[in-house]
């Protein structure tokens, strides 16, 4: 959140109350010429009429220019080139473009549930029982109980969440004890929503039934992966295309260029020609609150289409996700890590995903692609056979 340039910079003598920039007082504070110098949440950077301490900072983090920054308080060049800073942020578009070309980005994916029930298991919850002053026997919880509170009461990449809420049972047993009560619990499922209420966050259930016209994807979100439903529907018309569910410009790329295909290879789906010529399509993706966007929906696009065209119904363990061109290829996306770990946590047993991120299998832990059975593909046409009952050599009946 620091908007002052003199933050960085530091003031001129000249003015009443001036001090060294942050910088010179961190490498005096500790009493070292090469420290490690942590800039925290450096996204938060503001600007106003004080200046703009990203300006600043580019003198600061360029390796071309660091070994002679000027601070104003000192007036003399200083050698910042053995400093190691280390720069954290929660999003890089609100980083200027010049400031993060001088760093080199490092991108660390969310918790996944294990990782955070084990975080929980070890520090979080020690932690709270300590400041709430209560003992493992007066409180403990099962591995149920921290379950629920990561699936049913927190949404997010980290802990801070979860560790709220486990702070918030404690408070509710410590209240219990000093009012005289002698207590000593095994928090479960149904403790934990006794005191947190009704479940907060609800993620995303596979379809139960196979149905044509509905495909299941996967995204990548903030908080981790997700299921992302497609849906399709066919109604009288004059061939168009409409999209809803807060779609970006990407996404609504993406459906056109499915459809497109479609259009196009209509003889090898068993479709007319102008199958199209009388009737609308409809797509919709569902929580049309949530802003969505990127390319990666393409094969759920494509499947959700195909598959209410030719009426073969969709198996509903099956998650996809995947880029898709006019040419048919497949290719590559981000987040499989996130996306196989959502598949997983939401049962899904088969996931497609591009044969070009055959790579980053290896970020995915090994009981989930143990669990899970990743498909690789890498043309639009190995997907309908994965996800359907469809047979390239005998062609499906066109849909009326």
């Amino acid at each position: 959140g620091v908007s002052d340039e003199a933050e960085v910079r530091g003031h001129r003598r000249t003015y009443v109350g001036a001090f060294p920039g942050r910088i010179i007082s961190a490498l005096k504070k500790a009493d070292s010429k090469n420290p490690v110098v942590i800039l925290d949440e450096i996204d938060k950077l503001g600007r106003d009429q004080r200046g703009d301490p990203a300006s600043a900072l580019l003198e600061v983090l360029d390796p071309e220019q660091n070994n002679q920054f000027t601070d104003h308080y000192l007036d003399v060049p200083f050698d910042l080139s053995k400093v190691m800073f280390i720069a954290t942020a929660n999003q890089k578009s609100t980083i200027p473009g010049a400031l993060l070309d001088r760093m080199e980005v490092i991108e660390l994916p969310g918790y996944t549930s294990r990782e955070k029930r084990a975080i929980a298991r070890d520090f979080l919850i020690p932690r709270q029982l300590s400041d709430h002053g209560l003992s493992p026997e007066r409180l403990d919880f099962s591995d149920e109980a921290i379950d629920a509170m990561i699936e049913s009461y927190t949404s997010e990449a980290g802990v801070r969440k979860l560790e709220q809420q486990a702070a918030a049972i404690c408070r509710a047993v410590a209240v219990r004890l000093a009012n005289g009560e002698d207590v000593s619990i095994m928090a479960d499922p149904e403790f934990v929503q006794g005191v947190l209420g009704a479940p907060k966050a609800k993620r995303q259930q596979p379809e139960r039934s196979a149905r044509a016209g509905v495909a299941t994807g996967v995204a990548w979100t903030p908080a981790g992966g997700d299921l992302l439903f497609v849906e399709a529907t066919r109604m009288p018309g004059n061939g168009q295309l409409h999209l809803t569910g807060n779609m970006g410009d990407v996404l609504k790329e993406s459906a056109a260029a499915a459809f497109t295909f479609i259009r196009a290879r209509a003889e090898e789906l068993g479709l007319p020609v102008d199958f199209v010529s009388k009737s609308d399509i409809h797509v919709h993706l569902p929580a049309g609150a949530v802003p969505k966007d990127g390319a990666a929906a393409g094969i759920p696009l494509f499947v959700a289409l195909a598959s209410l065209l030719t009426q073969l119904k969709v198996r509903p363990d099956v998650a996809m996700s995947g880029e898709i061109t006019l040419r048919g290829n497949v290719l590559q996306v981000t987040g499989i890590k996130e996306k196989c770990l959502a598949a997983h946590r939401a049962g899904i047993s088969r996931i497609l995903l591009p044969k070009r991120n055959e790579a980053d299998l290896e970020e995915v832990p090994k009981e989930v692609r143990e669990e899970l059975e990743i498909c690789l593909v890498s043309r639009v046409d190995e997907v309908l056979s994965l996800v359907t009952a469809f047979e390239p050599t005998s062609a499906p009946v066109a849909a009326e």
